[in-house]
């Protein structure tokens, strides 16, 4: 099993970051690299469209309002990896906030470090355009 993780500290309460990422339907409202997102099953699966036009069908796992935390699994994608779970999660952090995104999965076909590799760049990145969504 292969892990991968990636941190941000944002300049907005933890509330106001969970109000925009909260949403399993929400992350073409943060994320430039995933335009469109579909939800079927009441709200429990998501069909994301990624910027070049791939498909990543995502369940919803566990979610945590009060928490602010939710999981998720990839039913398909085009990633070298299966047993996919992953969660994204708020936190505060004195006048801001702290995102983890961070997952486990197995490589297929691939190393752990490649597979490792491709996920944290995944997550830094998308946390990255998440924080620019705050201008300090």
């Amino acid at each position: 099993m292969a892990t991968a993780s990636a941190s941000i500290d944002i300049p907005a309460s933890a509330e106001q970051v969970w109000q925009l990422i909260g949403g399993f339907n929400s992350l073409p409202d943060w994320l430039p690299f995933i335009p469109k997102s579909e939800l079927s099953e009441g709200g429990r699966v998501r069909s994301l469209q990624t910027a070049d036009g791939a498909v990543v069908v995502e369940r919803l796992q566990a979610f945590d309002n009060a928490g602010q935390t939710y999981s998720y699994s990839i039913l398909q994608a085009p990633f070298p990896a299966t047993d996919y779970l992953a969660t994204i999660k708020v936190e505060a952090q004195g006048e801001g906030a702290r995102v983890t995104w961070s997952g486990r999965f197995e490589p297929v076909g691939v190393s752990n470090e490649e597979v490792q590799a491709l996920f944290t760049g995944i997550y830094q990145g998308g946390l990255e355009a998440l924080r620019a969504n705050y201008p300090a």
